[in-house]
C-alpha cells in the first residue's frame, strides 16, 4: 500500500533536530558523490509570475521526486506562492513507498539547512538576529535557528511594513527599518522574492553570516556585490551557477558547498563574514521525506 501523509501528519512527526541532522547528513553525502541528482528542471510559464519545478534524486536510502509549482504573482492573494508533491520509492525494487504533501517538508528544510549552516558558520556567540522577509521561510528559520544559537534579539524587515509589524507582534520580536535590522546583527537570513538587492554589505558588521534563501532565479537578487564579495558557501555550485542571481550577477567566488564544510572536506577560516546561499536540493527534499516515512512507519 501506497502510504499518503498531508501537511498535518508532517507536522505532527517532523522535528526540527532530526531534521536538521538528516539534511547535514544528506548534504554531505551530495558533496562526496553519494547522490545521483541534476540540477533543478525550472519551467517558466509565465516569466516573473508562474514556474513549475522538477526535482528527482536517489541517495543511498532514498529515491524519489518532487514536484514543485513557483507562483510569486500569488503575493497578496492569501495564496502561498509555492505548492509541491512529493514521491517517495524503494531504492531496490523502485516500488512506490509514499505521496506527501511538499509544503511544509520544502519549508522546514530550507530552514533546517540554514541551520545546520549557521551551526558551522555562525560565531557561537551570536545573540542577534535579522530576519528579512515576513513569510513561511522567515517564520520557518526564526524556529529553526533558535535550535542551535540563543537569540537575545530578533528583528524583522519586510518590503510591506504592515506585514513586518504583524510578524513581529505575533513572534514578540522588533519590527524595523532594513539597515537598522541589519546592522550589528550576528546572524542574517533573507527569505524573499527581491529581484533587486535588499541587503547590502556596507551594513554588515564583520564576522557576520548570511543566510541567502531567497530569489530563485538566475536574474534575481537579494545580496548587492558587496555582501557577495565574502566568504561564499553554496548548497551546490552547479545549480546557483544556473539559478542564483545573486551568485551568477556578481561573480563571486565559492570557497565551499556547505555538505563539504560538513564532511571536513572544506573549512572557512574562524571569525570571516560568510554568506550561505541557498538554492535548495532535491537530496533535501527526498531525505527529510524518507525521515518522515521512517516515522510515519515506526508510529
Amino acid at each position: 500500500m501506497v502510504l499518503y501523509l498531508g501537511d498535518d501528519e508532517i507536522r505532527r512527526l517532523l522535528g526540527w533536530d532530526p531534521l536538521i541532522a538528516a539534511m547535514e547528513d544528506a548534504l554531505a553525502a551530495f558533496s562526496a558523490g553519494r547522490v545521483i541528482q541534476p540540477v533543478r528542471d525550472m519551467l517558466t510559464i509565465e516569466e516573473g509570475r508562474r514556474y513549475l519545478g522538477v526535482m528527482p534524486a536517489v541517495t543511498e536510502n532514498a529515491m524519489g521526486a518532487k514536484l514543485v509549482s513557483f507562483y510569486p504573482g500569488n503575493a497578496g492573494s492569501g495564496v502561498a506562492s509555492h505548492h509541491a508533491m512529493i514521491l517517495l520509492f524503494r531504492t531496490d525494487s523502485g516500488e512506490p513507498l509514499a505521496v506527501m504533501d511538499g509544503g511544509l517538508i520544502t519549508e522546514r528544510r530550507t530552514a533546517a539547512v540554514s541551520a545546520a549552516a549557521t551551526r558551522h558558520l555562525a560565531r557561537p556567540d551570536a545573540r542577534v538576529l535579522a530576519l528579512f522577509g515576513s513569510g513561511v521561510q522567515a517564520e520557518a528559520h526564526l524556529h529553526a535557528l533558535r535550535r542551535v544559537r540563543d537569540f537575545a534579539e530578533i528583528r524583522v524587515w519586510s518590503r510591506t511594513a504592515a506585514h513586518a509589524r504583524r510578524f513581529a507582534e505575533r513572534h514578540g520580536i522588533a519590527a524595523m527599518a532594513a539597515e537598522d535590522a541589519a546592522r550589528n546583527a550576528d546572524v542574517v537570513v533573507t527569505a524573499t522574492s527581491a529581484v533587486e538587492p535588499i541587503l547590502r554589505g556596507a551594513w554588515l558588521k564583520s564576522g557576520v553570516h548570511v543566510n541567502a534563501v531567497g530569489s530563485p532565479r538566475p536574474g534575481w537578487r537579494e545580496l548587492d556585490d558587496a555582501a557577495m564579495a565574502n566568504a561564499l558557501v553554496v548548497d551546490s555550485r552547479a545549480a546557483v551557477m544556473q539559478e542564483s542571481g545573486d551568485v551568477i550577477l556578481s561573480k563571486a567566488k565559492i570557497s565551499a558547498e556547505l555538505g563539504e564544510i560538513f564532511a571536513g572536506t572544506a573549512s572557512v577560516p574562524a571569525g570571516m563574514t560568510t554568506v550561505f546561499k541557498s538554492v535548495g536540493l532535491a537530496v533535501e527534499d527526498i531525505a527529510a521525506a524518507r525521515l518522515v516515512y521512517d516515522l510515519a512507519m515506526a508510529r
